[in-house]
């Protein structure tokens, strides 16, 4: 029984762990896979919801795959995806898939605004010369403080709380939109959300 107790120990992941994802969105469908690529294998570019995390899969041949459409990728039987292929790289991110990342990102942000919000709350400097906020789009250093200053009084809300308290805020949303995307798109020295 004692043994059983270690081992199972051993297997459990840390908290702070992503981890591995259910589902993903996909973002482009390549049913003859990359032009320039000599292998013909049906590629799905797609984004996995829980983690943010780029991926090509390998569908099943009979499945019928839509743009938008949200794939099992997890253990056990999984109906549409043959197997995950790895990680996507960014640069191999098609001008389809980018424009569905957006909308998937648009959707995101929306339905965990509470959580969005709660970066504002809580975010902290990275060293001596930058803030978390000052790497959002179109936020600086006073924007930075006005933030900072208007959190001691009373925690942010939603972001029309935000918008009301702190007078020519950048859109806050279209701010952290702007950057997951960035983050997913190119490759950024510091990481908020991916």
């Amino acid at each position: 029984m004692e043994t059983e107790k270690i081992s199972h120990n051993i297997i459990e992941r840390p908290q702070n762990f992503p981890q591995k994802e259910e589902t993903a969105i996909v973002l482009e469908y390549l049913p003859n896979g990359y032009p320039l690529e000599k292998r013909m294998v049906p590629i799905i570019q797609a984004i996995g919801k829980k983690n943010l995390t780029l991926l090509e899969l390998v569908p099943r041949r009979e499945a019928e795959i839509q743009i938008g459409e949200e794939v099992y990728i997890g253990e056990g039987k999984r109906d549409k995806i043959y197997y995950i292929s790895g990680r996507l790289k960014r640069e191999k991110l098609t001008e389809v898939a980018k424009t569905s990342l957006q909308e998937f990102i648009k959707k995101i942000v929306e339905e965990k605004e509470k959580e969005f919000v709660d970066f504002f709350n809580k975010a902290t400097a990275i060293n001596k010369r930058i803030h978390q906020i000052e790497l959002l789009p179109g936020f600086g250093k006073k924007h930075m403080l006005d933030i900072i200053k208007a959190r001691e009084e009373k925690p942010f809300e939603n972001f029309e709380d935000m918008k009301k308290r702190i007078p020519n805020l950048p859109d806050p949303k279209k701010a952290i939109e702007k950057r997951i995307f960035q983050e997913l798109v190119n490759f950024e020295r510091y990481n908020l959300f991916t």
